[in-house]
């Protein structure tokens, strides 16, 4: 009975081992967006963004603060907080999804893997399927991966008043940059 009990307990510790070692994280991923209107061009940037991995399944989820994007004007950047994207209502943006050909990608081998990736996002209390390319690079181990898609405001409920619509774009352009850690529980 002993041994039973020994094997079952190696067997769970090797088990969570294998699975800590297929996932991954980041605390400072970057998500930039960028609105190009005829009278004026936004941008905002994220450097705060939380995401994590998992390569055995190609699961991949993040979450973006609204109050960490930072803009080139403060006038810009409390006009998308209290305006647009109802920050204190809305607090987050998140994404929950899965790149499609995680096969493809050879997670221990050094190289530049092009992705599908899809799933849902959260914005502004709206949640609506995305898909999106992307790009995954291994360089001596570390993974970080890359994206840029557009996406239509008003699809999230995001209202533009008549009054600017000249300076914010109907859609916006978005790169997501993120560099990956191995998780390890501590």
């Amino acid at each position: 009975m002993k041994k039973l009990i020994y094997l079952c307990a190696v067997i769970l510790f090797v088990t969570s081992v294998a699975q800590a070692q297929t996932q991954y994280y980041t605390k400072e991923g970057k998500v930039k967006f960028v609105s190009k209107a005829p009278m004026e061009q936004i941008e905002g940037v994220n450097k705060k963004v939380t995401s994590i991995l998992d390569i055995a399944t190609g699961q991949i989820e993040f979450s973006v603060l609204m109050k960490a994007f930072e803009f080139e004007k403060a006038l810009m950047q409390e006009h998308f907080n209290e305006n647009y994207v109802e920050s204190d209502k809305f607090p987050k943006a998140t994404f929950k999804g899965s790149i499609q050909n995680n096969s493809d990608v050879k997670w221990t081998v050094d190289g530049t893997y092009p992705v599908k990736v899809s799933g849902k996002m959260t914005l502004h209390g709206v949640t609506k399927e995305i898909s999106a390319s992307g790009t995954i690079e291994i360089k001596n181990g570390k993974i970080s991966a890359t994206s840029a898609f557009s996406l239509v405001i008003k699809d999230f409920d995001i209202v533009i008043p008549s009054v600017v619509k000249d300076k914010i774009a109907e859609s916006v352009s978005v790169e997501v940059n993120l560099n990956y850690e191995l998780f390890t529980s501590k």
